[in-house]
């Protein structure tokens, strides 16, 4: 296997990336049960339509094996009443299927997203996750992200979305 590249998505990868999402999510299906048509429909509206944010890829040997989002600040989500709007920008469904893992390309796109935030003069980079996806949190606290309890919230009752935070340091 070659190198991978990131870059901007490009016109006309749309369903491209949605497939790569989906196939990197689909082993949460098990965990989510019958809430997992909610999840998938999520991610499908939310891929169909990244609004402000930037749509980051990793192609390798001339295919898509990875994918992330970087919101501006403050566009990510709508914060759930009482909770306060975060002032940073925030990545969202970083995702690489399971036949190109272990490459470090999870990594180089939270990587490239540290980069755009502190090129834009951002203080730091925010994110949301879940216990389910303990691959990813155990990454990205090896990056410096921490945990922002005050941004977590609870899309239905017995499922915790939890907010991580990196600082930059200069």
């Amino acid at each position: 296997m070659s190198e991978f590249q990131l870059r901007d998505a490009r016109e006309g990868e749309q369903a491209a990336i949605i497939e790569l999402t989906l196939a990197a999510y689909h082993e949460y299906a098990a965990i989510l049960g019958e809430n997992y048509h909610f999840y998938e429909e999520s991610t499908i509206a939310t891929l169909s339509d990244v609004g402000p944010a930037a749509q980051i890829v990793a192609e390798q040997d001339g295919r898509l094996v990875g994918a992330a989002l970087l919101y501006p600040p403050g566009t990510a989500f709508e914060a759930p009443e009482g909770m306060p709007a975060p002032v940073w920008p925030e990545v969202r469904l970083v995702a690489v299927p399971p036949s190109a893992r272990g490459q470090g390309i999870g990594k180089a796109l939270v990587q490239e997203c540290l980069r755009r935030a502190r090129k834009d003069g951002c203080t730091g980079l925010a994110l949301h996750t879940t216990d389910m996806m303990q691959v990813a949190m155990a990454m990205y606290e090896r990056m410096g992200f921490f945990r922002t309890p005050e941004f977590d919230f609870y899309p239905v009752p017995e499922f915790q979305v939890k907010a991580y935070r990196l600082e930059f340091k200069d």
